[in-house]
């Protein structure tokens, strides 16, 4: 029996705080309703300004953004290219959208993103076939950054342009510098469960201003320059609106009061559940600043005795919402028969992950009532029960 008398424990909500209504009341009294206006232009100038690039575009959605940067690209039927497996499929649909074929890449035990050893690999065969990728996808997973100064390596090395998905990890730093800001464009995306939330939206961001005129142009239907309508060129409709907008720059107030808040939230579970046998949390990167979008921990096991499932099932029962790591995408039906790069010739790294992981509730609104529902659900299901409650945040006593 599921316990409805108890409320439900989300994995990442909406987290509002008020200020967005100022900006809200602001499009409403101006009444800049349109997908133009003060609070776009002002959040696309804040992004940029927050993650040091020249210049950002806010859209529709994480994915539109990223299918902007492949057409900029001018990637097309033909053109491969190269994208971090253990990913949400949002990553590499918009590659289908222009007709190339994603190749993936497996993880990095390290940092659960792409493998600077698998995409080696993966260069070096297509030097040797003649047809580099167009582009390298890489995507930051959990707020996790991957290695980005190994990645960018290679892509230099070989001439191809770096898409940084970073969806997952505004707010995140790598040796002192943004998420999203590494690449030849950086995406990231303002759904309702991200650190961050416009309900719906994202950004495109770049340090080369003309392409994101370029994409500023395509994003709202390719008009050409006339006292018509004139269209020269496919387009697509994909500006954020006004009122969105406002919401994103209320959120962005708070920014480093939400990392601070899924960091704390980290903390506590590590503190509480990495002495179960088997547990092994998502690390951080060395000279890395995660946001900590969601804490995400594997289970051997083995070691355990308890499988993913068998805690999955147990979240459901106590209204927890809890879910596995993402399933990598070279094992989806949609991607049947594309090629893949794993880490080692033996060892898969993102199919292991996504065997052995879960993501825990990390929402910043997330209470310690709450949390200490979580510890307490893993802690029973290892038979493991919390014997002293005074312990489980640091600096409270016990009542």
């Amino acid at each position: 029996m599921i316990p409805l008398s108890r409320s439900m424990i989300y994995l990442s909500p909406p987290h509002m705080t008020g200020e967005e209504q100022q900006y809200l009341n602001e499009a409403f009294a101006s009444n800049w309703i349109a997908p133009v206006g003060p609070n776009v232009d002002a959040f696309e100038q804040e992004i940029a300004e927050l993650v040091g690039v020249n210049g950002a575009l806010a859209v529709s959605s994480g994915t539109s953004a990223i299918h902007l940067a492949l057409s900029l690209l001018d990637i097309k039927k033909g053109d491969t290219v190269f994208c971090s497996t253990l990913t949400f499929v949002a990553s590499a649909n918009p590659i289908l959208y222009q007709g190339a074929e994603p190749v993936f890449i497996d993880s990095d035990p390290d940092s659960w993103n792409m493998s600077p050893k698998a995409l080696m690999k993966a260069f070096q065969e297509s030097a040797l076939k003649r047809k580099l990728p167009k582009a390298v996808m890489v995507v930051n997973l959990y707020g996790q950054s991957a290695k980005m100064d190994e990645i960018l390596l290679i892509c230099d090395q070989y001439g191809v342009p770096l898409i940084e998905d970073a969806a997952e990890s505004l707010g995140t730093t790598y040796q002192g510098k943004a998420s999203g800001s590494f690449g030849k464009f950086g995406i990231y995306s303002f759904n309702g469960n991200k650190i961050i939330t416009t309900s719906g939206g994202g950004m495109l961001v770049s340090n080369d201003e003309a392409a994101l005129e370029r994409a500023r142009f395509l994003a709202s239907q390719a008009r050409d320059q006339a006292t018509h309508y004139q269209h020269s060129v496919m387009g697509y409709n994909y500006r954020l609106s006004n009122l969105l907008a406002g919401v994103g720059r209320g959120q962005l107030r708070v920014l480093g009061d939400r990392v601070a808040a899924r960091r704390k939230i980290f903390d506590v579970y590590y503190s509480n559940l990495s002495d179960l046998p088997g547990i092994h949390f998502m690390s951080e990167l060395e000279n890395t600043a995660m946001n900590r979008w969601l804490t995400t921990l594997t289970i051997d096991e083995k070691v355990s005795g308890v499988t993913t499932e068998q805690l999955l099932t147990a979240f459901y029962r106590e209204r927890i919402e809890a879910r596995p790591v993402w399933k990598p995408l070279h094992l989806q039906p949609l991607f049947k028969g594309a090629r893949f790069y794993a880490h080692e010739r033996s060892h898969d790294v993102a199919e292991e992950l996504f065997r052995t992981g879960i993501c825990l509730p990390s929402g910043s609104s997330l209470t310690e009532e709450e949390q200490l529902r979580v510890i307490q659900c893993v802690r029973k299901v290892f038979d493991q029960p919390i014997r002293n409650r005074s312990y489980l945040f640091p600096g409270k006593q016990e009542v």
